[in-house]
């Protein structure tokens, strides 16, 4: 699969942000098929139970992926989540890499919004979530 663009970073988000400690500081890509990929790694100060990644931080990682994927199509556009429903497989370890990648992406228009289906999950299925988000007009 080849990556056809970079998205780019702020500097403070915690999931993108290139000056934020406490951060990811994760890059995401965007695919020749649609896909969005980033390649991360959550570190001690992002876990729940030792060794383990806290739920909050996975679903974080879910949101902002959401909000990418309309920048694919419409690059200036900002979404929001409206709706996030998780399903956690097992536990997701620290300082392991981790490829997150969304796929599956529907539009249905509504009164000027498009809200956009999406299925989210890993090479290893640990975490698979359904968000619907609507880009601010």
């Amino acid at each position: 699969m080849k990556v056809i663009k970079k998205q780019t970073n702020s500097k403070m988000c915690l999931i993108c942000g290139i000056e934020n400690e406490a951060g990811l500081k994760a890059s995401f890509y965007e695919m020749e098929d649609k896909t969005v990929v980033t390649i991360f790694d959550y570190k001690e100060h992002h876990q729940s139970y030792p060794g383990r990644a806290h739920g909050g931080m996975i679903t974080c990682m879910l949101d902002e992926l959401i909000g990418r994927a309309i920048w694919i199509d419409e690059p200036q556009t900002w979404g929001v989540t409206i709706s996030l429903q998780i399903k956690f497989r097992k536990p997701t370890p620290l300082n392991q890499k981790l490829t997150r990648f969304l796929r599956g992406k529907e539009k249905a228009n509504a009164v000027n919004n498009t809200q956009d289906k999406v299925e989210l999950t890993n090479k290893e299925k640990e975490i698979e979530s359904k968000e619907k988000a609507i880009k601010v007009i």
